[in-house]
């Protein structure tokens, strides 16, 4: 798969992250089971689908320091939305901060794996 490819797969992925995201928040309490497996398993397949093009790449050229770096901080990222995703989803109700980073994050985690795929694949 050439990295044009790679690049849009990756971003229609954060696409309907986001899509279904946003349709789960306006579907209200409680949240609705299907939209949230839809929007968990989409997030699941973005995920798994960077790992694969981080190993495929390690594979065939060793990451340097930047690249590294790049991988981690997208790691945390996603890390911090799928905590405050987890804690969105339970049946009490969460401190406003949390919603905000499951707001904000998701952008942070989008834009870190943007650079992520450009160092990743951009030689």
């Amino acid at each position: 798969m050439n990295t044009t490819v790679r690049a849009t797969t990756a971003g229609s992925f954060f696409l309907f992250i986001f899509l279904s995201g946003i349709w789960l928040s306006r579907s209200g309490r409680p949240l609705n089971v299907t939209i949230s497996t839809v929007h968990k398993l989409i997030s699941l397949a973005g995920g798994i689908f960077l790992l694969m093009t981080i190993r495929q790449r390690h594979q065939a050229v060793p990451l340097n320091t930047a690249e590294w770096i790049s991988i981690v901080v997208t790691g945390l990222c996603f890390l911090a939305v799928v905590a405050s995703g987890g804690f969105l989803s339970s049946e009490k109700p969460m401190a406003v901060a949390v919603l905000r980073v499951h707001q904000v994050v998701p952008v942070l985690a989008a834009l870190s794996s943007g650079v992520m795929l450009y160092l990743v694949l951009g030689r």
